[in-house]
């Protein structure tokens, strides 16, 4: 190759590479890390999507209970362990007719296609199953808060997490829901 071709190229070769460098940072920024969810902006983008296109979808936001103490009694690998069974579970749950997000800390969000009422209690019992960790078999304890699209006066993604959000909190207050909690160290 002689030298004015080489000089001509290294420009679109370096905006070549700096392309895949950014799409890259985009796709990553789209996932978490830890959990390989998607994070807010992606889940959001999509929960959208199924929103516009299922009139009967299903929001869901969940809250992992004393994950603080979780966090201070076993360390924050222990949490990470936690956080990373809880996206597993809820993935699994969602299967092919939902998407699963985190959107930050441990609150995780869900929008799924409903051909009728979803069984949220099948996913309540899958994500309180006690969690293995270091010999120990760690209690988890989520809250759970849905609500259905159809039951807004107007479908919006934003409208619909409020309602789950206030249902998750209601959820979260239920005296005896789980009877004592102690996380033991």
């Amino acid at each position: 190759m002689d030298t004015q071709a080489l000089a001509l190229s290294l420009p679109l070769i370096g905006w070549a590479t700096h392309s895949v460098y950014l799409a890259q940072r985009l796709a990553t920024a789209r996932r978490d890390p830890l959990t390989g969810l998607r994070t807010r902006a992606g889940w959001t983008a999509r929960a959208e999507r199924i929103i516009r296109r299922h009139r009967d979808a299903v929001v869901l936001l969940l809250d992992l209970d004393d994950f603080k103490n979780l966090n201070d009694a076993h360390g924050h690998a222990a949490g990470d362990v936690a956080l990373t069974a809880i996206a597993e579970r809820l993935t699994a749950w969602c299967g092919r007719q939902g998407i699963a997000g985190r959107l930050g800390g441990d609150e995780f969000a869900a929008v799924i296609r409903s051909d009728g009422s979803p069984d949220l209690r099948s996913l309540t019992r899958a994500l309180n199953q006690p969690l293995a960790y270091a010999g120990r078999r760690l209690p988890l304890y989520v809250s759970v808060g849905s609500c259905r699209l159809a039951d807004l006066p107007v479908r919006s993604l934003s409208d619909a997490l409020a309602a789950a959000d206030s249902a998750m909190y209601a959820d979260k207050g239920k005296t005896g829901r789980r009877g004592t909690r102690t996380i033991s160290h």
